[in-house]
């Protein structure tokens, strides 16, 4: 069956962010403000895409949603990275509705006559190496309730809440449902609805949903620049420091390698 993961880095969408702005102008500076930037791009070289590229069933596609007016320094900065990455593909398009444009790519990306499996990630998360495969698993131990519905939702809500820096990786861990990573669905052939047709957190309002708490599957990435956290009165976290074998847990759970951050962010 069909995987695809979906990716908006820094895509300026007409909607689709709680920080609101006037314009789609205003929206794109804010965006692309370098220190943003450089924040983005350290937080996807080190917690997103070690464990994709490290997933113990290679066989999906991760496309990458970029804005076609992304300064092209930072364009060719994201095509370094994700040179080892074959199953990466960026894809740039010019500001559109927010849900209507992530559907359209999603669709593109796949063959509209089979069924398919459908991940929404964000640029600062991670996954589980073997998340790839546990979806697949999760389908095939679903089929008949696959089958008799369009749409099938799979959520993975035991993780953790973290954050790098120069130190290496402060983190703990959560039970939190319908966070967004870690989360997939079914779709039917022919179904033109994509994942990013629906809210994370109400996913479970439109489809049946099968959860699992059984093994730690996401980092849920916690830094300054999150777009729920930009909101007046939201309050700071903090996070216990990693010792040596929360790193190492790290490392075999989800390829994140604490020294890797600690030079890149240092």
């Amino acid at each position: 069956m069909q995987i695809i993961g979906f990716c908006r880095f820094s895509y300026p969408a007409e909607g689709g962010f709680q920080v609101e702005h006037e314009r789609i102008e205003d929206r794109i500076a804010y965006l692309y403000a370098p220190e943003r930037m450089e924040e983005r791009l350290r937080h996807f070289e080190t917690i997103c895409l070690p464990g994709l590229r490290a997933q113990t069933d290679p066989d999906f596609t991760f496309v990458i949603l970029i804005g076609s007016s992304l300064p092209d320094a930072y364009h060719k900065r994201l095509d370094t990275l994700v040179a080892d990455f074959p199953q990466a593909r960026i894809v740039a398009r010019p500001p559109g509705p927010h849900r209507k444009v992530c559907q359209a790519v999603i669709n593109d990306a796949r063959d509209m006559s089979l069924p398919c499996l459908q991940f929404r990630h964000d640029d600062d998360d991670a996954v589980a190496v073997d998340f790839v495969a546990t979806l697949r698993q999760a389908a095939e131990d679903c089929a008949a309730l696959c089958a008799q519905h369009r749409l099938v939702g799979f959520d993975w809500n035991r993780g953790f809440v973290g954050r790098p820096d120069a130190q290496g990786l402060r983190a703990e861990p959560t039970v939190t449902p319908f966070w967004g990573v870690a989360q997939a669905m079914a779709v039917q052939p022919g179904v033109r609805q994509s994942i990013m047709n629906f809210g994370h957190a109400k996913i479970l309002n439109f489809m049946p949903v099968v959860s699992y708490t059984d093994q730690p599957m996401y980092v849920r990435g916690h830094n300054d620049y999150n777009d729920s956290r930009q909101k007046k009165h939201v309050k700071p976290v903090d996070l216990p420091r990693l010792g040596h074998e929360g790193e190492a847990e790290f490392l075999a759970r989800f390829a994140i390698d604490a020294d890797h951050v600690r030079r890149v962010f240092a």
